[in-house]
């Protein structure tokens, strides 16, 4: 699963990676968390960072307050689940990061680790989207989801899960392509390269959302 990652890159430098018109970010988030507002591009504003919830309340949903808000989706099961499938074919999104937090269980606990590419450039995980709209006010709020495969031979040392990063601007750009039918955005979503990625253990700060400064990069 993917249950925590950073956002350090600076807006601008986001705004020129992803080729989007940069949104109005908070200062750096080195430990982004479920119910945060975090950068993510939709393939409805392909243009455009904008800073969407994390935690996905469905269009359907009777009552976001009291229902499941899932954070990640499972690659495998998308076409097999209605609310899934639909976001599949009809909203998915880029969520931006340049790192992101696995805990590998141990005999001494579980040991926090972070996971980032070899260039340590920024890049985007495949997620979906949606929006609820508060039928009494008319305030829609939208939300995003995370989607996850199987571990590729680095992360599988850490944990049975791995969040989709999609390998660069062309795998980026074909996500959000409307024009492109789901068995081909599916395909997408695979394990990222082994060869280049890395990883080291941190402190267990990161543990806690509360800890969001450089600190919880240190390494253990």
């Amino acid at each position: 699963m993917c249950g925590r990652y950073t956002v350090i890159t600076p807006a601008s430098a986001l705004a020129r990676r992803f080729a989007a018109q940069e949104a109005p970010t908070p200062a750096p988030n080195f430990n982004a968390a479920p119910s945060q507002a975090l950068p993510i591009i939709t393939n409805a504003a392909p243009g455009q960072i904008q800073l969407v919830r994390w935690g996905l309340v469905p269009a359907w949903s009777r009552d976001p307050a009291s229902g499941p808000k899932p954070i990640n989706a499972r690659a495998e099961t998308l076409a097999e689940k209605p609310s899934f499938r639909q976001l599949l074919a009809r909203r998915r999104c880029l969520v931006l990061a340049d790192s992101f937090y696995e805990w590998q269980a141990t005999e001494r606990g579980k040991v926090p680790h972070r996971i980032l590419l070899q260039n340590e450039e920024p890049f985007a995980f495949a997620g979906l989207w949606d929006e609820w709209v508060d039928k009494a006010s008319g305030e829609v709020h939208p939300t995003f989801t995370i989607i996850t495969t199987e571990p590729n031979e680095l992360m599988a040392r850490l944990h049975n899960r791995m969040p989709v990063i999609l390998p660069g601007p062309d795998a980026e750009r074909a996500w959000l392509a409307d024009d492109l039918a789901p068995a081909a955005h599916q395909k997408l979503l695979v394990p990222y390269p082994t060869d280049l990625m890395q990883e080291y253990a941190v402190t267990t700060r990161v543990n806690s959302p509360a800890h969001n400064d450089p600190d919880v990069l240190a390494a253990a």
